[in-house]
């Protein structure tokens, strides 16, 4: 069955910003009969279980209900490498020893996208490989070998968007699964067809579809909205004040939400979904002042 979800990486209590991405997840999700799933997004050694728990509960206190026990990214790592284990079957893959240093004073062709990887080691024979880790001392990350620059999707509040493809990274070096990998996986083993997150995230969409055209898993439904910033136009921070449920309250914190969102007389989720509509989304990014 189709489903949307929110998928929170517990590095840091969740703010208000990302409150109302969650909310606006579930009113998504909700408002078109999907199914909407929880997944803590725990692969980065930065994480935390107690901070997973804590927002979660977080979550729960503003009355997001989804539907079936929260998914663990770190108890399916098996699903990350097998397909790791697929794509290098096919030679789609090849081992990267650039750092980001490398990468960033790395010629470039002249018509190369800004920011798109180079290609430094995709054409690296046998023994080149072999010089490079005995130069570099650390193991290769694994790349993905693209056959396009940039790649179209369609999102909901953004319509068409193109955005590079380049050979992207899909095991970190660690041996960890990097996330444009990790997501599309994940996605795909919980039937998600709907994807609504911040608007910083739009950018890794065309990779993501990519890999899913690769992979012949359906491409989602895609709905970016815009992020909540603090009075100075940067992204929202503890050092901004109370920005944390804990520090704002339930009833406030939905309160401000339901208003940003230009509905101020809903005072739950529910009666936000009655009168939600995509179309009356504000499109630009919400200031927050804390009070």
């Amino acid at each position: 069955m189709n489903a949307g979800r929110f998928a929170p990486s517990p590095s840091a209590d969740l703010h208000i910003g990302n409150l109302r991405t969650a909310v606006l997840a579930w009113l998504f999700a909700r408002s078109t009969g999907r199914r909407f799933v929880m997944r803590v997004e725990d692969l980065d050694d930065r994480t935390s279980a107690d901070i997973a728990e804590r927002q979660l509960a977080d979550l729960a206190a503003i009355g997001l209900t989804w539907d079936g026990p929260t998914e663990w990214q770190s108890e399916h790592t098996q699903r990350y490498d097998d397909v790791v284990a697929e794509l290098d079957a096919r030679g789609l893959l090849y081992e990267c020893f650039c750092s980001r240093r490398d990468i960033a004073q790395a010629p470039r062709a002249p018509h190369a996208p800004q920011g798109a990887y180079p290609g430094t080691c995709r054409d690296l024979t046998v023994a080149q490989r072999e010089a490079r880790r005995e130069e570099t001392g650390r193991p290769p990350a694994l790349r993905l070998r693209t056959d396009e620059i940039a790649y179209t999707v369609e999102d909901v509040l953004h319509g068409r968007y193109t955005g590079i493809i380049d050979d992207f990274v899909v095991r970190r070096g660690d041996g960890v699964a990097a996330y444009n990998l990790a997501v599309v996986v994940d996605d795909a083993a919980q039937g998600i067809d709907q994807v609504v997150r911040g608007d910083d995230l739009l950018p890794s969409s065309p990779r993501q579809a990519y890999l899913a055209r690769l992979l012949g898993y359906p491409e989602p439904t895609y709905a970016h909205v815009p992020l909540v910033l603090n009075e100075d136009g940067a992204r929202l921070a503890k050092r901004d004040g109370a920005v944390t449920l804990a520090e704002i309250g339930v009833d406030r914190a939905l309160a401000q939400i339901a208003g940003s969102l230009g509905w101020p007389t809903a005072t739950d989720l529910e009666s936000l979904l009655e009168v939600f509509d995509p179309a009356r989304l504000p499109r630009h990014p919400w200031i927050y002042r804390p009070k």
